[in-house]
């Protein structure tokens, strides 16, 4: 009789052990996300750093909503030249850039997910806003007063 106590017990812990005793399993959507805030978190700095405000305004925001990286990025004219002068501020127009497309990327892996897909717009407005200092930066500059803008 103790016998069978001892091997249902074992049966029971065995059926525990099998149900929940795994290894976790990883959650990818959680890294995906990590890796979308620091993206987002270094546009912010670039942002601060080519003295623009730190969030997008809502007009742009709104403009980007439905648009790819890639039209966020479409400000300046073909055959563009970027002046000595507005080296800094295009610079980190394209990092801001770079990192739009990023972030865009993973949130499209995230399927559904509402907080990716504003941190994708929130990323194109700022490389739109970021591209549309540099054309004016050029705009501005003696080097390029005889260029059409």
């Amino acid at each position: 009789m103790k016998a069978i106590a001892v091997l249902l017990v074992g049966v029971m812990l065995g059926a525990l052990v099998a149900c929940g005793g795994g290894p976790p399993v990883p959650d990818h959507r959680a890294d995906k996300r990590s890796e979308i805030l620091a993206l987002w978190t270094q546009i912010r700095d670039w942002r601060r750093e080519a003295k623009m405000e730190l969030d997008p305004s809502p007009q742009t925001m709104d403009q980007m909503e439905h648009r790819s990286p890639k039209e966020a990025e479409r400000v300046c004219p073909d055959g563009h030249k970027v002046p000595p002068s507005c080296n800094d501020v295009c610079s980190l127009s394209d990092a801001i850039c770079d990192n739009a497309e990023n972030i865009c990327n993973i949130a499209d892996e995230l399927k559904g997910d509402d907080w990716a897909q504003g941190k994708c717009t929130s990323a194109k407005a700022s490389c739109r806003e970021a591209k549309q200092k540099c054309c004016n930066c050029s705009a501005k500059d003696p080097e390029s007063a005889g260029a059409v803008l």
